[in-house]
């Protein structure tokens, strides 16, 4: 195992990202749980931004829930999901300020826009918790280093590229959305590798609304040109490297270069498995989602959030994301229990499971 790897996957696992079987809920408002806990009786309103990227639907809404159960009791949680609409987004965080939310535990859709419904929060003496994005004036921020995030995309990158004996060659870069704060501190991580690495970046995109065709189209638009001296695409989530991937299959790009990720999708690691996607990077959500579900029940009760750090003066805790490649699947996302060798090994992805150790 390349020993960066090692080291990364070993914050990571010291960090206790450790993650259980996910719980399920139902409906848009559910009472939670019966143990004591602070924020007694509140709402607490949690407005996701999409359902493309899978983890918001599989993990972050049922851990959310779960951990809001343990840490207040009797709090009722109002559930939205934006499907990608800033204004419909807009629109459901008025909607829960109406119904009595006392704390909006909130994911961007568009970071800039959202600052609106920040400013709307504060005049009714509504909370809120920028969750996973940042948002300007929040009470709280949860989320991972987005630049490490970046930085261990791009050096995983140029690490595997220097193993092959490359030393030069043409990137592309297919981003994340612009309308994402993120995407714009995991750019600027992987620039900051990428710049200095000796590599050539040909062609650069950001990608509207993260959406797989949209990074499929652009990446097939450029092959003309950067074929002939491909040797890596950094995109910047497992989504966009699907896209990306499939625009290289149909041009003819054999063997596929190295193609970076992030969020460990499963099709992400079944990829990683095939040989097909070089890498993804694995951010534990449920530690995450617990530690948004602690401050959402502090500042419902009045409290101040419990924080590690700032972001631009914000209150926050910024999360260890770990680089996963082929040699250390087993030591991250199937030793934390995101995934089970059976949900990744399926019948199209014995043999290659077999030859990664993985069965």
């Amino acid at each position: 195992m390349n020993t960066r790897l090692t080291r990364l996957a070993a914050v990571g696992m010291a960090a206790g990202l450790s993650l259980a079987t996910l719980a399920g809920c139902g409906g848009n408002q559910a009472t939670t749980g019966s143990s004591p806990g602070a924020g007694s009786g509140a709402k607490i309103a949690l407005l996701l931004p999409e359902t493309k990227t899978t983890r918001y639907e599989t993990f972050d809404k049922p851990y959310f829930e779960e951990a809001l159960k343990t840490e207040c009791s009797s709090c009722t949680l109002i559930y939205n999901n934006a499907n990608q609409d800033a204004a419909k987004q807009q629109q459901q965080a008025e909607s829960a300020i109406t119904q009595g939310a006392k704390v909006l535990v909130l994911d961007a859709v568009d970071g800039k826009s959202a600052v609106t419904i920040v400013n709307q929060a504060k005049a009714k003496g509504v909370k809120v918790i920028a969750y996973d994005r940042f948002v300007a004036g929040s009470d709280y921020y949860v989320s991972f280093d987005n630049v490490k995030v970046g930085q261990l995309q791009g050096t995983t990158l140029v690490d595997i590229l220097h193993q092959s004996g490359k030393t030069s060659g043409d990137l592309v870069m297919v981003n994340g959305a612009p309308t994402d704060a993120n995407a714009a501190d995991f750019k600027k991580g992987a620039h900051s590798v990428l710049d200095g690495s000796g590599f050539t970046i040909k062609a650069e995109y950001d990608t509207p609304d993260w959406s797989p065709d949209k990074a499929q189209s652009f990446m097939e638009s450029q092959l003309t040109t950067v074929k002939p001296n491909l040797v890596g695409v950094y995109a910047a989530n497992d989504g966009t490297a699907g896209g990306v991937i499939t625009a290289l299959k149909a041009g003819g790009v054999s063997p596929i270069v190295p193609v970076t990720g992030q969020d460990a999708e499963l099709t992400g690691i079944q990829r990683i498995i095939s040989g097909d996607q070089a890498m993804t990077v694995y951010k534990a959500i449920k530690p995450q989602a617990q530690d948004a579900a602690k401050n959402a029940a502090l500042l419902a009760d009045g409290k101040a959030p419990a924080s590690a750090t700032t972001q631009d003066g914000v209150p926050a805790t910024l999360l260890t994301p770990v680089a996963v490649t082929k040699t250390n699947i087993k030591d991250t996302v199937v030793q934390d229990g995101f995934y089970t060798i059976a949900q990744i090994c399926t019948t199209q992805y014995a043999d290659a499971c077999k030859a990664a150790g993985l069965q």
